[in-house]
């Protein structure tokens, strides 16, 4: 029988953790260690009730150290699920202790990020993948396999609307912080813009319409796609419809007036991820770029306004 990949987690407190927790879990791996400032982390006992758990990064290091050196029980792997500034750092102390770092998107928040982590994966022998998990969604498979075998030179007109209702509290976190988070462009667009890039090619031009720290919209003309997408935390936004509902959240991306449906089938694609990675097959430095150079640019633009082919949205 195969011997488990031992696993250490960083920010098991966040909202995401509990998902690499089970992914591990299903992989039929172990948990050794996990870190986070905050203390609330009984979910841990769910998945691997004998981990180790700190609340200080200087111990954790010292901890993967002594488990390195001691050599039975080494850390293969660290599971990146802390705030999106602290990722280039966490990613560091993982290559730094001989571990792989499998870390949440967005990898780094700005491109020279990801020329200097290439070198630590030169410098430790070590490799560090992200989550991408669209690309395991099979609607998002499905797609992709369509535009592949459609027309070279078909230019395709889409819309995507993305609204994640979030309370106040959100703006006082870490993640209403642009220079903590990205802002709303790299904080819940990020996935997005991979996807889109996988499937259509890449950036000819990026411009933004709108960016507040609640909403963003902007255009993206892609190599086989005009893109008009907005992305927004504030429930004001949310359509009718979905309002009348109840419903937090609205997905939408129409692909030539056609609505594409994936708002479902998300359950196990951290499982699935993981599985990838594990068989070798996991997304590299080289994937991430495009997306995280796209967020960047967004963050950095200056708005042109409603003018343009912006999203209905944006009117609002």
């Amino acid at each position: 029988m195969k011997s488990p990949v031992q696993f250490g987690l960083i920010g098991a407190a966040g909202y995401i953790a509990p998902r690499h927790m089970k992914a591990i879990k299903e992989t039929q791996n172990n948990l050794l260690a996990a870190l986070d400032p905050f203390d609330s982390v009984g979910i841990i006992d769910s998945y691997f009730p004998e981990a180790d758990f700190f609340t200080e990064p200087e111990r954790f290091d010292r901890h993967m150290d002594k488990l390195r050196k001691n050599g039975q029980y080494a850390m293969d792997y660290v599971s990146i699920c802390s705030p999106n500034y602290l990722h280039d750092s966490h990613i560091r102390l993982s290559l730094r202790n001989q571990a792989h770092a499998i870390c949440e998107k967005p990898l780094v928040l700005n491109p020279w990020n990801v020329d200097a982590l290439a070198e630590i994966e030169k410098e430790t022998g070590k490799k560090i993948f992200n989550i991408l998990q669209l690309r395991h969604h099979p609607a998002v498979i499905s797609l992709k396999e369509r535009i592949d075998k459609g027309p070279a030179d078909k230019i395709y007109d889409i819309d995507l609307s993305y609204i994640t209702s979030r309370g106040s509290w959100y703006f006082y976190s870490w993640k209403g912080n642009n220079e903590k988070s990205g802002g709303v462009g790299t904080n819940i667009g990020i996935h997005f813009f991979d996807m889109l890039t996988w499937i259509f090619g890449s950036v000819k031009e990026n411009i933004v319409h709108l960016s507040q720290r609640d909403k963003a919209a902007g255009f993206l003309l892609l190599e086989k796609a005009r893109v008009r997408w907005f992305l927004s935390v504030n429930s004001s936004d949310l359509p009718a419809g979905v309002k009348a509902k109840g419903q937090p959240t609205y997905r939408s991306l129409t692909l030539n007036g056609e609505e594409f449906e994936f708002s479902g089938g998300f359950t196990d694609l951290h499982t699935q991820s993981y599985k990838h990675i594990l068989d070798g097959d996991g997304f590299g430095l080289n994937t991430v770029r495009p997306s995280i150079s796209i967020a960047y640019d967004i963050r950095n633009a200056n708005p042109v306004g409603l003018k343009g082919d912006y999203h209905p949205l944006a009117r609002r």
